[in-house]
């Protein structure tokens, strides 16, 4: 049995978020055309509003058909039937007995599926005429919805720095001519009354979200749904940096690495059920405490932490666990460093539109940056929090507004931290692996004692 199965049977949340994510396709079937919920497409965190009004928000990629679905698909099946702590037992004492070989595949096979997703949609994008100066992630999310987005009622746009991405928004409308286009316009810079005009753009578009579902979007709705989207973050704040950042993990760095891909991916649409998602996450912190309480997994003191950072708009997955056999552990916290953890104030007598919009306005300013020292002095900060001991960027081909600060990141980074950095370039999962290697196994030669 693989590492990653070995560890991954006594995490039930993990089995639970794998499932919730790949059996996306009939969970949201259902949701459509039995409960006759409005599904509503996102693309990064941006799922409070579409909750709020009572819709069901979408990562597309989860409405596709996966080769291991029938196999979770029964496991599912048994834990509806026995319960996901029966089941997880069940698991735990037949890998005694090796014969969990079915279960190895799939579990071990789950990033590795959504990835070869990732490269058809990628494919599929090209093929229709995406330009191939476009990054490998605004090229796939453009093959998602042609692959699927005929099966959404609307898409919400959040305009960011990126100029590619906006151009990508604006094709939609010829991409999925019959889905409703709504609109979140950010102003780029926090002067003036940026925030006021984001408020107005903010109340335009739950307009059109009551106008899609027949159901107002109140303060308590909203306010309901950012504690509830705060307690997630929380936890996941919370697993980024006690564990990532502990000298004792749940389980080997190879796995752990995995859950925060698994976790990273699953954020953007909280698997499109924002209680179950808390319940998910909430049971993988405890199952985290319980194991290092008890002991169970592995001391990484002597292994240096690294960041890979940005992810979000494609990577090599290989790169985690190449890191793991050179005696590295790796962190993916993209959603950490560009501000989409930070909880969003809602006590009573807050105003939860205008605490939306600082929210908002955060993520552009300080997050995703709106010039180069923003963006890499908030990288700095994040390094910092992580207590990392080297960084690799991931220099995506064709991302012109983020790939570009790695010189200037750099020299910062020489300066303040006097940590190792290093760049990797990357265009499409699973092209010059060997090189990667290569590049890889250069960097951790500077962390030989």
């Amino acid at each position: 049995m693989s590492l990653f199965t070995d560890d991954i049977v006594s995490f039930k949340s993990v089995l639970r978020l794998s499932y919730n994510f790949l059996a996306g396709r009939n969970y949201l079937k259902k949701k459509k055309f039995t409960d006759k919920k409005k599904l509503v497409g996102i693309a990064l965190p941006f799922s409070d509003l579409v909750f709020a009004a009572s819709a069901i928000p979408v990562f597309p990629i989860r409405m596709e058909q996966y080769k291991i679905h029938n196999y979770l698909s029964a496991l599912g099946s048994a834990s509806s039937l026995f319960g996901w702590n029966v089941t997880s037992k069940l698991l735990g004492f037949a890998k005694q007995f090796d014969v969990l070989n079915i279960l190895d595949n799939v579990l071990d096979d789950v990033i590795h599926t959504i990835n070869e997703k990732y490269n058809e949609l990628y494919d599929l994008g090209i093929k229709n005429g995406v330009s191939n100066d476009f990054c490998y992630g605004i090229t796939n999310l453009t093959g998602m919805f042609l692959s699927k987005g005929k099966n959404i009622d609307a898409n919400l746009n959040y305009s960011i720095r990126c100029s590619a991405w906006n151009k990508y928004s604006e094709s939609l409308k010829y991409i999925i001519p019959n889905s409703k286009q709504i609109w979140i316009d950010i102003p780029p810079r926090n002067l003036g009354n940026s925030v006021e005009l984001l408020e107005e753009n903010i109340k335009n578009a739950i307009s059109e979200l009551e106008e899609l579902t027949g159901n107002l979007i109140t303060d308590n709705s909203l306010r309901k749904q950012f504690q509830l989207g705060n307690q997630i973050k929380k936890i996941y704040n919370s697993i980024l940096r006690n564990s990532c950042i502990d000298d004792f993990y749940p389980c080997n760095p190879a796995t752990f690495a995995e859950i925060l891909v698994l976790l990273g991916l699953s954020f953007q649409d909280l698997n499109s059920d924002a209680q179950s998602y808390l319940e998910n996450i909430t049971q993988l912190q405890n199952e985290i405490n319980e194991r290092k309480r008890k002991g169970i997994g592995m001391d990484v003191s002597k292994m240096p932490k690294l960041l890979i950072t940005p992810v979000f708009g494609g990577w090599e997955p290989e790169t985690h666990e190449i890191l793991y056999k050179l005696g590295a552990r790796t962190i993916y916290a993209d959603w950490l460093i560009f501000k989409f953890l930070e909880e969003i104030p809602s006590s009573n007598n807050s105003d939860p539109i205008e605490e939306y919009a600082k929210f908002l306005m955060n993520i552009t300013t300080d997050g995703i940056g709106y010039d180069q020292n923003a963006l890499t002095d908030n990288y700095m900060n994040s390094a910092k929090e992580l207590k990392i001991d080297g960084m690799i960027f991931n220099q995506v081909f064709g991302c012109h507004s983020i790939a570009n600060c790695y010189t200037l990141l750099r020299n910062k980074i020489k300066r303040n931290l006097e940590i190792p950095t290093t760049v990797m370039s990357f265009n499409k999962i699973g092209e010059n692996i060997e090189q990667t290697r290569t590049r890889l196994e250069a960097f951790m030669e500077l962390f030989i004692y």
